[in-house]
Parts: structure tokens; sequence; C-alpha cells
């Protein structure tokens, strides 16, 4: 019987305040689910409306040269790709509703592993695609004027490097950082509970 007054003591006397309650946790984890869910949402529409215009414009406007066609088709196939990657992650969010702590830890871990793949294979594969086609698509407007064409493509490689080598790694800390806060503060919490 001492045993039992002993943790009947332990349980009386443990300090819980730091401890989310489950309303909490599931706010977490809907929060969570929502701003991922909704920025998926956004990136396949835009992904789609791209792959759509340029669809329509390669169908509408008669172009003389072939590369024209190619780049536009390469833009079309890397916004395709994107839409198709998000759809595949959407469907994973989606059954992410109802999960113990342990479950929604796993999630995250998941997730990052994702976030690693993405970033060192998918999104090299998309860009490379897109940035070719827009090369080869924008041939054949500045082809006749070599002013237009040196300070197109200029503009173009500068804004291409800024976005891989600036904006795309710090995009992928940012993310990186708050998946491990949340996975953080999830396993800090669940020790407390074991």
């Amino acid at each position: 019987m001492d045993n039992l007054d002993d943790l009947k003591a332990i349980w009386h006397t443990a300090k819980t305040e730091s401890l989310p309650t489950s309303k909490e946790m599931m706010q977490l984890v809907g929060k969570f689910r929502g701003q991922k869910l909704k920025r998926k949402w956004l990136v396949i529409v835009i992904a789609a409306f791209i792959g759509c215009l340029m669809l329509a414009v390669l169908v509408v406007t008669p172009f003389k040269l072939f590369t024209t066609y190619f780049g536009g088709a390469l833009i079309i196939a890397g916004s395709a790709l994107l839409a198709a990657t998000e759809i595949r992650s959407l469907k994973r969010f989606n059954k992410l509703n109802d999960c113990s702590n342990l479950e929604f830890l796993a999630f995250i871990e998941k997730t990052r592993q994702n976030q690693i793949f993405y970033y060192k294979k998918t999104m090299v594969v998309i860009v490379l695609l897109c940035s070719v086609g827009w090369a080869l698509y924008m041939y054949e407007p500045v082809q006749k004027y070599p002013f237009w064409r040196v300070g197109i493509y200029t503009v173009m490689a500068i804004y291409l490097a800024v976005m891989w080598f600036v904006v795309r790694p710090r995009a992928f800390k940012k993310d990186g950082e708050k998946l491990n806060a949340i996975k953080q503060r999830l396993e800090s919490k669940t020790k407390q509970l074991q």
C-alpha cells in the first residue's frame, strides 16, 4: 500500500501547469494542418494557372521558332510537376485529423524528411525545367535585338541566382526551424507525461 500512497503523492505534487491541455494540443495540430493545407492549395492553384496560361498562349499565338514551343512545354511540365507534388502532399495532410502526440511527432518527422527530399531533388528538377523553359521561351521575342537579349538574359540570370542562392536556402531553413520547434515542443510535453 505504501507504493500506492507514494504514487498518489507524486501525482498530486507534479507540476502540470506547463503541459498543454488536450484542447490546446488539438489547436496546435489544427493550426499546423490548416496553414500547410492553405499554402499547398495556393501553390496548386498558381501552378495550374501558370500551366494553363502558358498552354493557352502557345495554342493561340503563332510563334515562328520551335524554341518558343519547347520552352513553353518545359514551363508547363514544371508547373504540372509542382502541382502533382503538392497534390500528393495534400493527401497526406488531409489524413491528419485526430491523432495522438506520438502520431503527430511521426507525422512531423515524415514531413521534415519529405521537405529535405523536395529541397534536394524535386525542387531542383522543377526549377531547372522552368528556368530552361523560360530562357527558351524568351529567345524568339529578343532574337533580333542584341541589346534587349543581353539585358533580358542578364536580368533573368540575376533573378534566378538570387532565388536559388538566397531565397531558397532561407525558406528551407525557416520551414525547418518551424518544424523543429513544433517537434521539440511536442517531445518535451510527451517526455513530461511519461
